[in-house]
């Protein structure tokens, strides 16, 4: 079993150093579900997801591209990146509900995993912001890391 790479010898936490690594590309690509009653679902799709606070899936997309550049600032021990790009997709996806991705892509010597999941986060939070004048039984689940490239492990595919 490997260990934790965020705690030190003596247990305390610690930002894990990466100056002996190698720059590399480093993809990742999250997911996650946002679910919604019917009539509420085709209360939004009917008028094109837009509600009385604005445009969902462009008001979605853009935080979710805020918050990936900002993990950093949220994850305590995750290092600053400088994403070279970052695309958050929103699509209808079975049950009522919708399916949020984040692709996030660097060159550095560090994963870009968390990025993408923060992404994926923010967005589908967003979504529930600006729908939850309609109800509040919207349940955000199954956020996940897909795929990753780059780096030690260089691939990773969720099964």
């Amino acid at each position: 079993m490997s260990s934790l790479s965020h705690i030190d010898e003596q247990g305390q936490p610690s930002m894990v150093d990466v100056s002996a690594k190698a720059v590399t590309t480093r993809t990742a690509i999250a997911e996650g579900f946002v679910h919604f009653p019917e009539a509420v679902y085709e209360q939004l799709a009917g008028q094109n997801f837009l509600t009385k606070k604005g445009a969902v899936f462009q008001t979605a997309i853009i935080a979710g591209v805020m918050a990936a550049k900002k993990t950093s600032d949220i994850i305590p021990l995750c290092h600053p990146l400088a994403l070279s790009t970052c695309k958050i997709d929103i699509e209808p996806a079975p049950d009522f509900s919708l399916k949020v991705t984040c692709l996030v892509r660097c060159e550095g010597k560090t994963g870009v995993e968390m990025e993408a999941l923060t992404g994926v986060s923010a967005a589908a939070l967003t979504i529930y912001d600006m729908c939850k004048a309609l109800t509040h039984d919207i349940s955000i689940t199954d956020i996940r890391l897909v795929q990753k490239t780059g780096g030690k492990s260089d691939q990773y595919a969720a099964q």
